[in-house]
Parts: structure tokens; sequence; C-alpha cells
């Protein structure tokens, strides 16, 4: 069984954010810690979330090719572990944005 090697830039300063880079294929991922830095969503890459010490950290795709996009969850589950907290919690909508639920009636 193949197993994905990622590394790891970290950002160069506070406002940074730390990217993921897959040596096996071309997915990138930017790490942000929406407490300490500016974060607005690009319309054309994949947002997922998670909580870190009640903090938001958004994980978004960098140039996403279609083929990079099935190991999405695997960086950010081998980022996680990284980071010494692989107990985060993937969340696949943006818990700052109320969600509208519609009711069929």
């Amino acid at each position: 069984m193949s197993r994905n090697v990622y590394l790891v830039m970290v950002g160069s300063n506070p406002i940074s954010p730390d990217i993921v880079y897959s040596r096996d294929s071309e997915l990138k991922l930017a790490v942000y810690f929406t407490d300490d830095m500016p974060y607005v969503a690009r319309k054309d890459e994949i947002q997922l979330y998670g909580y870190l010490n009640e903090k938001l950290i958004v994980f978004e795709t960098i140039d996403i090719s279609p083929d990079d996009a099935l190991e999405v969850i695997t960086a950010i589950k081998w980022y996680t572990q990284y980071i010494g907290h692989p107990e985060i919690e993937i969340l696949p909508d943006d818990p700052r944005v109320e969600q509208e639920i519609n009711i069929a009636l």
C-alpha cells in the first residue's frame, strides 16, 4: 500500500498561512488560523474547516485540479497529526455563516 508524503512550509510571518505540499501530486493546501490572520475564501477552491482550542482553522486548496481533489482530506489529516491534534473534526461548511435550512411542506 502506497503512503502519501507531505511537506509543510510554515508561514514566514504571523499573518502568512502554512502551506502543505504533496510530494506525490500537485496538491497544495493553505492553512489559515483565522483569529491570527486575514482570510477571504477563493471561489474556485475547496475550503474545509476545523477548530483547534476554539479557534477556527480554514484549509483551502491552491489551484486544485480534479485529480488531486480526493487527496484533500488525507493531507488535512496528515497536517492535524503534524501539529499534534489528530482529533480535530473536519467540517464541510463555514461555521461562521448561518446555514439556511429548507423545509419541504
